[in-house]
């Protein structure tokens, strides 16, 4: 399953990303975590700004699905980890241009948020 054109195009423009990965029963979504969001390569992608060590990120590598709140709307999802470097080289670029003028900018195309990159799919 894919996100269509016109979902990929409402969430470029979106800021209202939230992230819930599954709980260990695998069926009840974590607390929403708001954070940025990208869309590149027909792909929607997101990052933990503090690294792997991230809670957000654990629960969505240890559970690989959970939901998505974004563009008013809920979604069902799997959360893929482990982007290619020039993957993430391109992700970099639209983070750039997206929240170029956010203090946060920095750390989030460092290395250690670049290692906590995730690819959020429907399912």
């Amino acid at each position: 399953m894919t996100w269509s054109d016109e979902q990929l195009t409402a969430f470029a423009e979106a800021n209202d990303f939230h992230v819930a990965p599954y709980r260990a029963d695998g069926k009840t979504p974590g607390t929403p975590t708001y954070i940025w969001s990208v869309v590149t390569d027909g792909g929607l992608f997101i990052r933990a700004f503090s690294g792997q060590g991230s809670s957000w990120y654990q629960a969505a590598v240890s559970q690989k699905e959970g939901q998505i709140e974004l563009t008013g709307e809920t979604f069902d999802v799997t959360f893929e980890p482990m982007v290619s470097d020039a993957l993430n080289d391109r992700i970099d670029e639209v983070y750039k241009s997206k929240y170029a003028d956010s203090s946060y900018l920095t750390p989030m195309i460092s290395d250690r948020a670049r290692g906590a990159t995730v690819q959020v799919k429907p399912r």
